[in-house]
């Protein structure tokens, strides 16, 4: 799972209320970690993994939005890697997991596996709640149609260049002046779970407003497309707004527990002494609210590519096959950059007419295919639901 309070406890003086969920069942906690994320991990693979009956040969470019989503599964997946490592080793070696707690010794590689594995962590689940932020903005300027050509590679810049300077940042702050003598206090510690909260209060905050927006851009896209808005239209426009609906679901569900607990804990870090009588149900809720985050946090891949590609079936197809990449993208980085030669048989007004309006057409069609994907059903759902045969 993924907290600040695993940085926290690298320190020799952390404080009570880390010290309460660290030290709680921590051969439970950490079967628990490694059980829910190699299941997620081997359910997100299987998902990703071309099927039979899929065809490759037909499939276009990936858009940048299907590229956004298989990161997204990347991220997911190396974190998952990440929480099995570090939970595996603190099963398997408690006496090396007791040097984290020594005062002045000598033995540095306990510190750097708990710095390490947890900066590991928070640096690809931060990495993810950017890269669901890039999607939410892209989705609504793909249907604006203001995605340019170097669209992706800002998205680039902006997840990872800002998930590692907030991860860097609140590490430097919180082991300041050194990870042997961390300050005292919970002051020192604030910036910290700022920047690790930061990127998930961001996509629980703006990308209902962003989804939101885009489910009406869409509508008015559809309806201006032929001028009315048949049943056809209608279901195209539901589809999409569940398949938002379904991602800020998953989104809530795995982590929203994050939030109850880190407040709970916040509230008994500023009380006098945590052991009162009178915080117990404070201190129960903590604890239960901790171990449900090391069911639901790793579950977070396998459940998203559910709510991106819907269920992709069990028949995999390890037979890999090259696939022509056609020369025509219909990605969302190409809407509107020359989508269709210039004719050099027709010079009339009518027939540019024409050209234009049967680009626009088909502009919008792409769009609305590639914001309703993974929602389709039948064979267009074996052509389309595999990520790896989508490419980058």
């Amino acid at each position: 799972m993924a907290s600040p309070r695993l940085e926290t406890y690298c320190c020799p003086n952390r404080d009570a209320a880390t010290q309460l969920v660290m030290n709680f069942q921590p051969e439970v906690f950490c079967g628990v970690c490694i059980g829910s994320a190699s299941i997620s991990l081997l359910l997100t693979i299987l998902q990703l993994l071309p099927k039979k009956g899929q065809s490759p040969q037909k499939m276009p470019k990936a858009s940048s939005s299907s590229t956004i989503l298989l990161l997204i599964s990347i991220c997911d997946i190396l974190g998952g890697l990440g929480m099995i490592f570090r939970s595996s080793v603190w099963l398997g070696f408690p006496g090396f997991i007791a040097n984290i707690s020594v005062v002045n010794g000598t033995d540095v590689w306990p510190s750097a596996f708990c710095v390490g594995s947890a900066m590991w962590i928070q640096l690809l689940c931060s990495a993810g709640f950017w890269w669901l932020f890039c999607y939410a903005v892209d989705s609504y300027l793909v249907v604006r149609r203001s995605a340019g050509l170097s669209t992706i590679v800002l998205y680039h810049m902006m997840a990872w260049g800002l998930a590692v300077m907030l991860c860097v940042e609140g590490i430097a702050l919180l082991y300041y002046p050194s990870l042997s003598s961390c300050e005292n206090g919970l002051e020192h510690a604030v910036p910290h779970y700022i920047t690790t909260y930061a990127p998930l209060l961001l996509v629980l905050v703006v990308n209902p407003i962003l989804f939101r927006r885009t489910v009406s851009a869409v509508a008015s896209l559809l309806k201006g497309r032929q001028g009315i808005y048949t049943e056809h239209e209608r279901r195209l426009g539901t589809e999409i707004q569940i398949r938002f609906f379904k991602i800020m679901l998953v989104f809530i569900i795995c982590w929203s527990s994050n939030i109850i607990n880190e407040s709970l804990l916040f509230y008994l870090e500023m009380q006098p002494d945590i052991n009162e009588m009178l915080l117990k149900n404070i201190r129960s809720a903590a604890l239960i609210t901790w171990i449900i985050m090391g069911v639901l946090n790793p579950m977070q891949g396998f459940l998203f590519t559910l709510a991106f590609y819907g269920w992709t079936g069990w028949r995999v197809d390890l037979k890999w096959r090259k696939r022509e990449i056609p020369w025509e993208s219909m990605s969302s980085s190409t809407v509107g950059e020359n989508a269709y030669p210039s004719p050099v048989n027709y010079q009339s007004n009518i027939h540019d007419s024409k050209k234009v309006s049967t680009a626009d057409s088909q502009q919008t069609d792409e769009a609305i295919s590639m914001l309703s994907e993974g929602n389709t059903s039948g064979d267009d759902r074996l052509t389309r639901s595999s990520p790896i045969y989508q490419g980058w």
